[in-house]
């Protein structure tokens, strides 16, 4: 029996890594809008997806030569947190709010566990990266439930 593929279904990255020549934007005026709006307070991810559908800029790093964190970086406006990581602790927030009304939800149980084990697994990363403290911790959701 022949191995059954999965679908092509997702979009895909454009092959050349030179910018379109429909993008009219200068590598300064990219860089600009990224500042705009991580002031704004737009996450990494938002300040892509915003260039892409309002000002048609489909990828930052072909225009200007460096990723949208990279130019954070050099305006010293990098998150405080990864945003990956921001993001799984409001997931696991939002489920241990949800753990005290339902306190037999075993189903939602385990999901906090594997979701704190991801936490856990990142920060790990993260610390050895350098991109968080070396001290900071992750004060498990699941042990103040039960």
């Amino acid at each position: 029996m022949p191995k059954q593929e999965k679908g092509k279904s997702h979009s895909i990255r454009p092959v050349s890594r030179r910018p379109p020549s429909w993008c009219k934007y200068q590598p300064e005026e990219v860089e600009a809008f990224v500042i705009k709006l991580a002031k704004e307070g737009h996450a990494l991810s938002a300040i892509g997806t915003i260039l892409r559908d309002q000002y048609a800029i489909p990828l930052v790093k072909p225009i200007t030569g460096k990723s949208v964190s990279a130019i954070l970086k050099e305006a010293n406006l990098t998150p405080s947190m990864p945003e990956d990581l921001n993001n799984m602790m409001k997931k696991a927030h939002a489920l241990a709010v949800h753990m005290e009304k339902n306190k037999r939800d075993l189903h939602n149980k385990r999901n906090m566990q594997v979701i704190e084990a991801q936490i856990h697994k990142l920060s790990r990363y993260y610390k050895r990266e350098g991109k968080i403290a070396k001290n900071w911790k992750y004060e498990a959701k699941i042990a103040s439930i039960f």
